[in-house]
C-alpha cells in the first residue's frame, strides 16, 4: 500500500507551492520511488504553480524522474464509481424503500454539494491498488480538508443503512425459518470503508501543516488541529512547515516587521505543537513557479538549504498601474456574497463592507454570516461569533454569525423523525398497523450527515435571514436590512452558488417519484417537505440572478495564483448568471519608494498582476486596499482598514518598469 502525505492548512498559506515543493524534491533525492503528486481542491492550481497542463489523468512530470501529477474531477470520479456500483446500490436502496430501483434511479444522476470530498475518498481507494510508493496529496481549505479525513464516518453510517435496508430479505427469512447471507456488495464497501480509513489514519499517512507567521493562520491552525481527530482517521499534525518566513534585512521596517512576526510565529508553534517538527520556507519576495524553482524550494525547507537565489525570479510584464482615491462601496442589495481564493481576505472584506455601512446608514441593521467551514470572523471582530447573529463592535445593528450548518441539519432531521414515525405507524381498523421495516429504513437514513450539508443548510439560513430583514432582536432595520456573506473558497463557493438550481431538479425528480405513492401518508408527508425545499431553492436561484437584490463582491490579491484563480472563477460567475459588482485587490504595496529590493520585487509582481486583471475586467470596477502593517482586528483597525481605498483607472498607454509609488504621486 502507498504511503500519504497530506498537506493542509487555510486557504492562502501556500499548500500547493509547499506540496510540490515536497514532492519534487523528494523525487530528486528519491529516485527509485514512484510518486503522485494530487491535488483534491476543487479550485486546483497546481498546474498553475507548476506552469505545466494538468488533468483528471496522471501526467509524468518533465525532468523529475519518476513523479506524476493529476488534478482531480469529483464528477469524473463519481461517475465511474456510479457506473461500477449503481446496480447494486440501486437494488439494496429499493429493498428498504417504498420506491423501486426504476424511481431511484434519476437521483444517482443529480449532483449535490460535498461532491468534492467524496470523489477524494473513492481516489485514496482507487490508489490503495496503484503501484506509487508515496502519494502526496495538495488539499482542499482547511474545513473541507478536515471533512475529507471525516469522510470514512459519513460512509460508514450510510452503509448502516443500506444495512437495514437488506434486512428485509433478513427479517422473511427468519420469519420462514431460512437464512440469508451478507450482501457482497456490502462486504466490498465496508472493506473499501476500513482500507481508506487505514490510509487516512496515522498507520497510513503523515500529515503535514502549512501555516504563515499571520495570527489568522496560526490561529485557525490551532482551532482546526484537533478536528482531525473527531473522526475515526485520529491524525495528529507529524510536521509544520512555517512558510513565508522573513528574515531581518537592512533597515527596511516592512522586513523587519514580518521578521518579528515570523520569530513569535515559531515560539508559538513550538508552545501549541510540542510534538510536531517545525520548518521554515524563506518569502523571497515573488512567486515560486515552474519545477525548477519549486525543486529548490523543496530542498531548502525539507533540507535545510540556503534558498535559491535562482528562485528571485521578475515578472515577464511589468506594467505601470494607476490609481485613483475612492470611497468604500455602500451595501446597495439585501444580500451581497464576497468570494475567492482562500486567504486573499473575504473575510477581512466581509466586515469592512458591514463596518463601513453601518457607520454611513445609521438605521440600517447589517449581518455579516460566514459559511465556511472553518470561518475567523471571531478574529476580525475580536469576538466570540456564534451560530446565532449576535452585535459585535459594541453596535447594537452590526450583527455577526458562523453558522452551524451540521447543528442546523439535526435540528431539522429530528423534527422529521418524529413527524415521519408518526405517520409511519397507523391505526386500521383497531388494528396496529407497523411499517416497522420501513421506518427503520427512513429512521436510519436520517442519522447519515450528508457531505455538503454546510452548503445545503447554508442555503436555508440565508432565505430565513433575508425574509426577516436582519436577526431576530429588539433592534429592527427602519430601512430593511443587508447581509453580507463571508463564502467558503472558490471551489466551494462555487458549490454553493450552484446549490439552488441542483436542489431544483433533484426536489422535481423526487416529487414525481413521491407522486406514485401518493395513497401512503408517509410520501404525502415527505412530498410537502420536498415541495418547501422547491420553494427555497427557486427563490434564492431568482435572487442570486437579480442583480437588485444580490451582488458579488470578488476578494483576490496582486499575485499570479490568485490572479489565475480570479479569472476561473469570473468564467464561472458568467456561466451561473451571477452578476459581479466590484473586485477588490487586496494587500496592496503603494508608496514607500525606500523599499528593500525584495520588497520591490514584490511590488513589480504586484503590479504585473493587477494589470492583467484590469484587462480582464473590463467596465468592472477594480478597488485596491493598501497593506496594513497590522492585522485588521478589532473597531480600530476596521476604521483604519475603511479609512483608505483606491480605484484602479485604464492601463497606460507605455507600460514601463512597475513602480507602485505613481499611484501615490497621481492621486495627490
Amino acid at each position: 500500500m502507498p504511503r500519504f502525505t497530506f498537506f493542509v492548512g487555510k486557504g492562502g498559506v501556500g499548500k500547493t507551492t509547499v506540496s510540490s515543493a515536497y514532492a519534487l524534491h523528494r523525487a530528486a533525492t528519491h529516485g527509485r520511488e514512484r510518486m503522485l503528486l494530487l491535488s483534491t481542491d476543487p479550485a486546483h492550481s497546481l498546474a498553475d504553480v507548476l506552469e505545466v497542463r494538468l488533468g483528471d489523468a496522471a501526467a509524468r512530470l518533465p525532468g523529475s524522474g519518476l513523479l506524476w501529477a493529476r488534478q482531480l474531477d469529483a464528477e469524473r470520479q463519481i461517475k465511474r464509481f456510479l457506473a461500477r456500483e449503481r446496480k447494486d446500490i440501486l437494488a439494496l436502496l429499493g429493498k428498504g424503500s417504498l420506491f423501486t430501483a426504476d424511481e431511484l434511479e434519476p437521483l444517482l444522476d443529480t449532483s449535490l454539494p460535498g461532491m468534492a470530498e467524496v470523489a477524494a475518498l473513492l481516489a485514496v481507494d482507487e490508489l490503495l491498488a496503484s503501484d506509487y510508493d508515496e502519494i502526496v496529496v495538495d488539499t482542499a481549505p482547511m474545513g473541507h480538508a478536515i471533512r475529507l479525513f471525516q469522510m470514512p464516518a459519513h460512509f460508514a453510517r450510510f452503509l448502516d443503512v443500506l444495512e437495514t435496508a437488506a434486512a428485509r430479505d433478513l427479517v422473511l427469512a427468519q420469519h420462514f425459518g431460512g437464512r440469508v447471507p451478507r450482501e457482497p456488495a456490502l462486504e466490498r464497501w465496508t472493506r473499501m470503508v476500513e482500507e481508506v480509513e487505514r490510509a487516512l489514519s496515522t498507520e497510513g499517512s503523515r500529515l503535514v501543516l502549512v501555516t504563515t507567521p499571520e495570527p489568522f493562520s496560526l490561529n485557525e491552525a490551532v482551532r482546526s488541529a484537533p478536528l482531525f481527530t473527531s473522526g475515526t482517521t485520529h491524525q495528529q499534525i507529524a510536521e509544520i512547515v512555517l512558510n513565508r518566513v522573513v528574515a531581518a534585512i537592512g533597515k527596511c521596517p516592512r522586513c523587519r516587521r514580518q521578521a518579528a512576526e515570523a520569530v513569535a510565529a515559531r515560539k508559538f508553534l513550538r508552545k501549541e505543537f510540542p510534538k510536531a517538527k517545525l520548518l521554515a520556507g524563506q518569502d523571497p519576495g515573488c512567486p515560486i513557479l515552474g519545477i525548477a524553482a519549486l525543486r529548490a524550494f523543496g530542498a531548502h525547507i525539507f533540507e535545510k538549504k540556503k534558498l535559491a537565489t535562482s528562485i528571485r525570479r521578475r515578472p515577464v510584464k511589468p506594467a505601470a498601474v494607476h490609481l485613483d482615491p475612492a470611497d468604500w462601496p455602500q451595501l446597495t442589495t439585501p444580500l451581497t456574497f464576497t468570494l475567492g481564493k482562500g486567504g486573499v481576505g473575504k473575510t477581512t472584506v466581509s466586515a469592512a463592507l458591514a463596518y463601513h455601512h453601518r457607520r454611513s446608514a445609521k438605521n440600517e441593521v447589517v449581518t455579516v454570516c460566514s459559511i465556511d467551514p472553518a470561518p475567523s470572523l471571531d478574529d476580525v471582530f475580536q469576538a466570540k461569533v456564534g451560530d446565532e447573529p449576535r452585535p459585535v463592535l459594541r453596535d447594537r445593528k452590526l450583527f455577526a454569525a458562523e453558522f452551524d450548518a451540521l447543528a442546523e441539519f439535526q435540528q431539522w432531521t429530528e423534527q422529521l423523525r418524529v413527524r415521519l414515525t408518526a405517520a409511519m405507524t397507523a391505526e386500521e381498523r383497531g388494528v396496529h398497523f407497523d411499517l416497522s421495516l420501513d421506518r427503520k429504513f427512513v429512521l436510519a437514513l436520517l442519522d447519515v450527515v450528508p457531505p455538503g450539508v454546510d452548503e445545503i443548510f447554508a442555503i436555508f439560513r440565508l432565505l430565513d435571514l433575508l425574509r426577516s430583514g436582519g436577526p431576530e432582536s429588539s433592534t429592527r432595520p427602519l430601512d430593511g436590512g443587508r447581509v453580507v456573506i463571508d463564502m467558503a473558497p472558490t471551489g466551494h463557493a462555487l458549490e454553493v452558488l450552484q446549490t439552488p438550481a441542483r436542489l431544483l431538479a433533484w426536489s422535481r425528480l423526487l416529487m414525481r417519484t413521491l407522486a406514485a405513492h401518493r395513497a401512503l401518508p408517509v410520501a404525502r408527508d415527505a412530498a410537502v417537505e420536498v415541495a418547501t425545499l422547491s420553494q427555497n431553492a427557486r427563490e434564492l436561484a431568482a435572487i442570486l440572478r437579480d442583480p437588485k437584490r444580490s451582488s458579488v463582491v470578488v476578494v483576490t490579491l496582486p499575485e499570479p495564483l490568485p490572479n489565475y484563480e480570479t479569472q476561473r472563477l469570473l468564467r464561472s460567475l458568467k456561466s451561473l448568471q451571477v452578476p459581479v459588482g466590484a473586485l477588490v485587490v487586496n494587500r496592496v504595496l503603494i508608496g514607500n519608494n525606500g523599499r528593500c529590493s525584495r520588497c520591490r520585487l514584490a511590488a513589480e509582481w504586484q503590479a504585473a498582476s493587477m494589470g492583467a486583471l484590469r484587462k480582464q475586467m473590463g467596465k468592472t470596477e477594480v478597488l485596491v486596499s493598501r497593506e496594513l502593517d497590522s492585522p485588521v482586528a478589532g473597531r480600530a483597525a476596521l476604521r483604519r482598514f475603511t479609512s483608505e481605498l483606491w480605484r484602479m483607472g485604464r492601463m497606460a498607454r507605455k507600460p514601463g518598469k512597475a513602480d507602485p509609488s505613481r499611484a501615490k504621486a497621481r492621486s495627490g
